[in-house]
Formats: C-alpha cells, sequence, structure tokens
C-alpha cells in the first residue's frame, strides 16, 4: 500500500538531498507521486472550479503553453506536499542566509511563513500546473510574487518523457558575478521532482559566499503534451 504523501517525503534521503542543495544549488527526487496519483493530478487540468486564474503564456511572452494556479482551499493532496517539504527546506533555506551573513529568519512551519505572505497582503495561492503542447516553451524567469518569498519551489513532472511528450527538458540558469552564465538540463520521468532555487544561491568564492542569481524555465516540447505540477510556497499579491 501507498504510504501518505508525508511520510513519503519524510522518508527521502534528506542529509543527500540538503548536499545536494548546498553543492549543485539544486537537488533531484526520486519518483515520489505514483502512476495513478499523476494521472489524478493531470485530469483535474479540465476542472475549472479547482483554479483562481488560467494564463495563456503567449499572451504575456512568458512563452507558448497554459498553466492554472489552483483556488483556495488548496486540494488536500496539494496541501500536503507544501506541507510537508517546508520544514527541510526552511532548514536550508536559513543555512543559506547564514552564509550570505543574514541571520536564520525562516520559521519552522509553512503555516509562520503564510501569516508572514498574509501580513504583506500576499493572499493568493501559487501553486500550478502548467500544461506544453508541440512547440511549447517556457522562457527563463523567477516566481517572486511579491516582496515575501521562499528561497525554493518543487517541480514534479506528470506524464512520461519519450512517450506521452518528447523535449520539453527543464532549464535551469546561474549566473555568477563577472562569469559567463551557467547552464544545467535537467531530465524528470514521471513522478520523479527537483528542488532548486526561487532567486539566488551562495556559492562560495574567495572572500567567502556570494549570491549566484537563477532562472528556469522548460526547452521546447518537439511531440505530445507535457505536464507539470509546480510547488510554491509563498503566496502572491
Amino acid at each position: 500500500m501507498l504510504k501518505p504523501i508525508p511520510e513519503r517525503i519524510r522518508e527521502l534521503d534528506w542529509d543527500k538531498l540538503q548536499r545536494a542543495l548546498d553543492e549543485d544549488g539544486f537537488a533531484k527526487l526520486p519518483s515520489l507521486l505514483s502512476k495513478a496519483e499523476c494521472e489524478a493530478i493531470v485530469g483535474t487540468y479540465d476542472e475549472e472550479d479547482r483554479f483562481r486564474r488560467t494564463i495563456d503564456m503567449a499572451r504575456y511572452r512568458f512563452g507558448i503553453g497554459e498553466y492554472k494556479y489552483y483556488g483556495a482551499p488548496l486540494p488536500d493532496w496539494l496541501r500536503q506536499l507544501r506541507e510537508g517539504f517546508y520544514p527541510e527546506l526552511s532548514r536550508a533555506a536559513n543555512r543559506w542566509l547564514e552564509r550570505l551573513g543574514q541571520p536564520a529568519d525562516y520559521p519552522d512551519t509553512l503555516a509562520e511563513f503564510l501569516d508572514r505572505c498574509r501580513a504583506a497582503e500576499q493572499t493568493r495561492p501559487t501553486p500550478l500546473i502548467l500544461k506544453y503542447e508541440a512547440g511549447g516553451y517556457n522562457c527563463l524567469h523567477q516566481d517572486l510574487y511579491g516582496d515575501v518569498f521562499f528561497p525554493f519551489q518543487v517541480v514534479f513532472v506528470l506524464n512520461r518523457r519519450e512517450e506521452d511528450y518528447r523535449g520539453g527538458e527543464f532549464l535551469l540558469v546561474e549566473q555568477r558575478p563577472r562569469a559567463q552564465s551557467r547552464g544545467h538540463v535537467v531530465l524528470l520521468e514521471r513522478g520523479e521532482g527537483l528542488i532548486f532555487p526561487t532567486r539566488h544561491r551562495p556559492v562560495p568564492g574567495a572572500r567567502g559566499y556570494y549570491r549566484a542569481t537563477l532562472r528556469h524555465g522548460v526547452g521546447t516540447v518537439t511531440a505530445g503534451t507535457r505536464y507539470s505540477l509546480g510547488v510554491i510556497f509563498h503566496d502572491a499579491k
């Protein structure tokens, strides 16, 4: 029997994931969502009452594709993903702050962090589902939504690479000061996820740590239809 989502998250190898975040700036997750769960999430895409807003990416020159923000209250499985990942990621967030010479500032629970969002008038949920047809892509960007933001987010791919779609690789580009950009291409199978920075990360240098800015996107889908789930922890204005 499949374990509950919070238990699956707790049982991840967090020592390994934390090392990957510190060394690489991102961490790939093993398959966390089952085939049935992925199919059920994809099935929500046409249930319009679940969503607060739909974005046509081409209209805003974000790329070619469509995404939808889940409305409040979030589905229970999505709430469990958000709440389950937050504690370990807040540890990493505070560690990164300290490396950059700032006090650890992120609270232990998602509820406390969302209180900060509300105080900043950021009250709209940000988790979203994205759909790309052949020819679709997502330009490099950051998901900030307001003055208060959490430094990590998680993405899951919901269908089968090379079977349901081709292309559509996840892209992560890091810009270091006075240096050319470094790119990462991450291949994700159905149910696998990736933890990555929302805005920047600390990188060791000759005089301590400095900030490297990161943007993410999706390469061109060459065939089929690609679905993914974005778990963002801060809310939007």
